[in-house]
This record gives C-alpha cells, structure tokens and sequence, in this order.
C-alpha cells in the first residue's frame, strides 16, 4: 500500500479552485465579446484558436488558465514572445477573443484566400496557453502552411506531475472537440482539414473523427484526410483493434483518408505513461510480448514493435534521430523529422530520407550526426531558446 502511494504521488498534482471566485475571472466584456467587436491585438499574422480553457480577463493582458470552462471560446493570437515579469523572462502569448459568428467568418474568409485547406493542431499533456501557442506558430512557419492554422487548446495543467488530471480533463472535452471537429468539417467552403494531434492529444482527436463520421451532415466526412499522430499516447492494442473499422475504415481509406504515425523508442514520456497504464503505447515501439522481441533479435533486427499494418496508415519511426532529453517531440525539433512532417502536411506519402524497415508500413529515420543544434532550429523553424525539454 505504501508503495502504491508513492507511485500515486510521483504523477498527482491536486486541483484546487483557488481564492478567486471563477465568474469573476470571465465578468469582463471582453470574455464574453458580442457581434461585431474587434478583437483586441494586432499583429501582421494572427492564427486562431478554440479553448474550452477558463480565461482571466481581469487586467489588459487576457490569459488562459488550467481550469476548465463552462464553455468554448473562440479567438486570434499573435505569435508568443519573452516577456519579463518578477525579473525573470516568461513566455507570454497576445489574445482576443470574437463572438463565435465573427470567427467562423474570419476562418472562412482566411480559408477561401488560400486553397479551401485547414490545418488544426491539439496539444498533448503537461502544456500550457503559451506553450501551445509556440507550437502551433512554429508549425505554421515551419511548414509555411496554405491555409489558416487553427489551435484547439483544453484544460492540461502544464505541470510534470499533473498527468492523471490531464488526463481527466482530455476525457472531460471530448464532448466539446467532437462538436467543434464537426462543426469544422461541415462547413463547405472547407475542402482539406489536416489534424496534428501530439501525445494525449490523439486521444481527443481520434475518437472524435470516429464521430464525425458517424454523424456529420456529409456522410463521408471526406475533408478530414491527413491526420499526423505525434508521439501519441494511445493504447497500441486499443488503436489497433478499433481503427481498421472506424477511422481507417475500407471506404474512408477509399476517399484518400490516410494517417501518419511518428514515434521513437527514445520517447521517455510514453515510457512513463506505459508504466502508468500497464500496456505499450501507439508512439513507443517497444514490445510487450518478449517472444516478438526474441525472434526480432534472432533475425538481426532490432527489438521494436510496431502497431500491425493497416491500409491507409504510415508509421515513421524517430528512434535514431530523436534530440531532446525527453524525444518526445521530435516532428518540432529534430531536422529529419521535421522535414518529413512538413511534407506529410504537404500532402506527399514518401520521402527519400525514409528508409524502408521489416515492416512494410514501417519506416526508419536516420540523420547527419555531425549536424549541429542550431541546423536543426533552422530547418525545424525553432526559435533559439526553444528546443524541447
């Protein structure tokens, strides 16, 4: 029982509501803008996003906190930038929020200018607003996307030891996601949606197209057609079983439907969720049955395991370029990795860099060892200062 609570306790960080009353954090009327008020920031490229996160309107600068909301919120931002406060240099992220009818114009104005493509991107565990923000502004650069790049941000606490509430809360907004995603791929004038999910992230989005499918006034649901799983913290059994039928399913596959999967067996966050959960996960390839691992060695192969093969899915492994001591987020910070990512967004299923493995949905990542950081942040489009944890 004892170690039972220390292991409880390495991965729980309580919530508490705080000394402020949370109607007081949303009293102001720019928490709550009506049709037809201007947003609030400037900034010669604004992306957008949707929170069901609780936001601060009480001073100039509007946050968004880790507690949950009582509803979705839609706005712009401009790209975060380093701020001092205390004496020390924080990341801070410009927002304004508009009234849902002026966003989904504003996104179908944006959208019409370019290709009729939208790029959304979830986040996974342990980030906050600004966090995410950064991301999703490199993503936008990195892959110079022809469309407008929407953030979806829920309420992860971005702290190493809130896990099990993040993982809550994903689950607590999987009801607002899907109707979000819908509302999204219902919307004519939107041809392509491309989904980056990262980490927890894939367990939002997956289900969620489940249900689009399902339920969308377009039966086929056929926009959604490149989803990118980074590093996804998914059950590997779980995915397997399921998605040949719903996401993946024959005639989804049929209207160009396809998914990427990048993973790495350096990946020490889903080591940690594999702990946690008893059972490997879709972005790590180690194998649970040992047998699979003995056989693999027997043949001169390394000892990964991969999710079995599917139509219309890619799986790029990372392992021998992963950067960062975490390897987590490799598709943001390693070259090869971020070069392959951009052409996956780009619509393109092979790459030279890809080098084919065991597996005939499996392909290996190898890179230059002499390249330096800075090459990487160049190529990745990663500010300095902002390479992964």
């Amino acid at each position: 029982m004892v170690g039972a609570s220390l292991t409880l306790g390495g991965c729980i960080s309580p919530v508490a509501y705080g000394d402020i009353r949370h109607g007081e954090y949303v009293a102001d009327p720019r928490c709550d803008p009506q049709p037809g008020d201007a947003t609030s920031i400037n900034g010669s490229q604004l992306l957008f996003f949707v929170t069901s996160r609780l936001p601060d309107c009480r001073s100039n600068d509007i946050s968004l906190l880790h507690h949950r909301s009582d509803r979705l919120r839609y706005g712009r931002f401009a790209e975060p930038r380093m701020v001092m406060r205390g004496g020390t240099q924080k990341l801070h992220t410009d927002i304004g929020f508009e009234h849902e009818n002026d966003w989904w114009s504003d996104l179908e104005a944006e959208t019409n200018r370019r290709k009729g493509r939208v790029l959304l991107y979830v986040h996974g565990y342990r980030e906050d607003f600004d966090s995410t923000s950064k991301d999703t502004a490199q993503i936008a650069r990195m892959t110079n996307f022809d469309g407008p790049v929407v953030s979806y941000t829920w309420p992860s606490q971005g702290k190493l030891l809130s896990y099990i509430t993040d993982e809550t809360n994903m689950y607590h907004d999987v009801a607002n996601f899907r109707v979000f995603l819908r509302k999204l791929a219902e919307r004519p004038w939107v041809k392509e949606i491309i989904v980056v999910s990262h980490s927890l992230g894939a367990r939002l989005v997956i289900p969620a197209i489940a249900h689009v499918d399902e339920h969308a006034a377009s039966a086929d649901s056929s926009n959604i057609s490149n989803i990118i799983l980074a590093s996804p913290d998914i059950d590997r059994e779980t995915f397997e079983r399921d998605i040949s039928t719903d996401v993946l399913a024959p005639r989804r596959v049929a209207m160009n439907r396809h998914i990427t999967i990048y993973l790495s067996g350096h990946d020490r966050a889903l080591a940690a969720s594999r702990t946690l959960h008893g059972y490997p996960r879709l972005g790590s390839p180690y194998c649970f049955n040992p047998f699979q691992a003995q056989e693999l060695a027997a043949k001169g192969l390394p000892e990964r395991c991969y999710v079995k093969e599917v139509s219309g899915m890619t799986v790029v492994d990372t392992t021998d370029i992963s950067r960062g001591s975490s390897g987590h987020s490799d598709f943001l910070s390693s070259a090869e990795a971020c070069r392959d990512f951009v052409d996956v967004v780009a619509g393109k299923r092979s790459r030279p860099e890809r080098r084919a493995s065991a597996f005939n949905h499996v392909f290996l990542l190898r890179g230059d060892p002499k390249m330096e950081g800075d090459e990487h942040r160049q190529i990745c489009s990663r500010k300095k200062g902002g390479d992964p944890d």
